[in-house]
């Protein structure tokens, strides 16, 4: 399917099935696809990012991944109050770039085009493209810090792996690219190169635990995965944020999208998600087959300890703390990045 068909479909989405829920202001676009020419072939491992602001706490259609006409959607909730004012939003890493370009879909009341108007402007100049980084850094730390190494081991590799992940967002925030959640490491590798700085990626990976990994190893783990995924998809009941990313319908970008960076060469980028999705799937698997959990949970620690060297909470404590450690380091990079980045404007 073509971006602009997706995009399309996305609309109509919105126009029949979002419209209409209580709390509803507006919807845009986020992510990858943001920008893509019409014409362009999306991968079968795509999705389109669509963000609706609401008002509500709760929503009669999950966020996650659904199918419209063909179209791959991932739907997104915005609480209304984070899109109060122009900074709030230029200083959030996660939403600024939503309002650097017109990705609206749908406004009726007038408050995503003036942030637009506001935002766009003022994206790129350099307190505000500081102010994103700082974001994402402390973001970081507190997190982090936050692990509770009382929680099943599964949430607590949830709890270390995702804000160790932002470290790249620290990265393509400087460089004022997406920040991917999937694909974020080859993302930052590819910032790393750009600006001149490609010794600093291994390091990344090293915070991750894959530097050294060979491909055999990476696969032999994603076909473990693959066969704990079907099995989740099967019996999960329980309603979780993340829980769209668990089904059949979403096997294209859970399985074989990690399958697609190993073909690749890009092993290593893939372990991010396919620890990510492995934990997940036990989330998931610990409320709804606690029988399934324990059969599966040999695999899943195999997992961990293989491609990331973690067997215990205190590995994960341990690991926290020298991320963050390692975190004056990367902001020297990431200000070498800004301080490079033509886009960037006083």
């Amino acid at each position: 399917m073509k971006a602009g068909q997706a995009r399309s479909a996305a609309s109509d989405w919105v126009h029949r099935y979002a419209r209409s829920q209580p709390g509803y202001r507006g919807a845009y676009f986020s992510g990858s696809t943001v920008g893509l020419p019409d014409g362009t072939e999306l991968p079968p491992t795509s999705d389109v990012d669509v963000h609706i602001a609401t008002t509500a706490d709760s929503h009669p259609v999950r966020a996650g991944k659904l199918r419209h006409q063909g179209a791959l959607l991932e739907i997104s909730y915005v609480p209304w109050a984070e899109l109060a004012s122009a900074q709030a939003v230029l200083g959030s890493y996660h939403l600024a770039g939503c309002f650097r370009t017109d990705t609206l879909i749908d406004d009726p009341t007038g408050r995503l085009r003036a942030l637009l108007t506001e935002v766009a402007p003022r994206y790129a100049t350099a307190p505000w493209v500081r102010r994103r980084c700082e974001d994402a850094r402390r973001r970081v730390e507190t997190r982090l810090a936050a692990i509770d190494v009382s929680a099943p081991f599964h949430e607590q590799v949830l709890g270390w792996l995702f804000p160790t992940g932002v470290t790249c967002h620290v990265l393509l925030a400087a460089a004022l690219r997406n920040p991917t959640v999937r694909l974020r490491y080859p993302a930052a590798r590819a910032v790393l190169a750009d600006y001149g700085h490609p010794g600093v990626y291994p390091e990344l990976l090293g915070l991750l635990g894959c530097a050294d990994l060979p491909a055999e190893r990476v696969q032999h783990h994603l076909d473990a995965l693959a066969v704990t995924f079907d099995a989740t998809a099967r019996v999960a009941r329980t309603p979780f944020f993340f829980s769209s990313d668990l089904t059949p319908g979403a096997r294209p970008i859970a399985v074989d999208g990690s399958q697609a960076l190993v073909d690749a060469g890009d092993h290593r980028e893939a372990v991010f998600w396919i620890v990510a999705t492995f934990a997940r799937c036990h989330t998931v698997l610990a409320a709804d087959a606690p029988r399934l959990a324990d059969a599966h949970r040999p695999a899943f620690r195999e997992a961990v300890a293989d491609l990331l060297g973690i067997t215990s909470g205190d590995d994960l404590v341990r690991r926290a703390a020298g991320t963050v450690r390692h975190l004056p380091r990367l902001w020297h990079t990431a200000e070498a990045v800004m301080a490079a980045n033509p886009e960037i404007t006083g």
